[in-house]
């Protein structure tokens, strides 16, 4: 069996990316107030801040910072999970086994400096566009870009040119 290192740093910054054991689902933007809910509570028993986030319909990447003396993210994401998982069990999906939900593991990334910290940011951000979701990053409903532009760290146009007037605005 293979023995994953991970680098524990208390009161890291970490890029992480979680992903559905069918890639073909469309699990957590189905499910969106499940998601919410698990990591709300996830963030109520083991706090943590939430720097940047987006959920696409088969997998998740979030930027987390750990508080000052605690390393602990990997029990951070057991427990999301497995309370995704329970909201599920009790809302099912189909024929979706709610024990295959997740894959059983995930990626992870020490975020080195402020360089790196704002190209993952941005590639949280643009990771819709990426994928074919939609043309522009504005009107992914379900990131942190929301966040970001409301408190004025970017523009509604950021990644693409005069989409401002079009795009929706969401959590306004």
């Amino acid at each position: 069996m293979v023995k994953y290192r991970r680098i524990q740093l208390a009161g890291g910054t970490y890029f992480f990316t979680a992903t559905l054991h069918d890639r073909r689902a469309n699990t957590l933007t189905a499910h969106i107030d499940a998601l919410r809910n698990a990591l709300r509570q996830t963030q109520e028993h083991r706090p943590f801040d939430i720097d940047a986030v987006v959920v696409l319909p088969d997998h998740i990447h979030t930027i987390w910072t750990l508080p000052e003396a605690d390393a602990d993210y990997s029990g951070r994401w057991r427990m999301f999970k497995s309370l995704f998982v329970r909201n599920l069990t009790r809302n099912p999906v189909g024929s979706e086994s709610p024990t295959q939900v997740w894959q059983a593991r995930f990626w992870e990334h020490l975020i080195r400096d402020n360089l790196d910290f704002q190209n993952h940011i941005d590639y949280v951000h643009f990771n819709p566009v990426k994928h074919g979701h939609v043309k522009r990053v504005c009107d992914w409903p379900w990131s942190s870009f929301h966040r970001y532009v409301k408190q004025g760290i970017l523009p509604i146009d950021w990644a693409g040119s005069g989409v401002s007037d079009h795009c929706v605005r969401y959590g306004e």
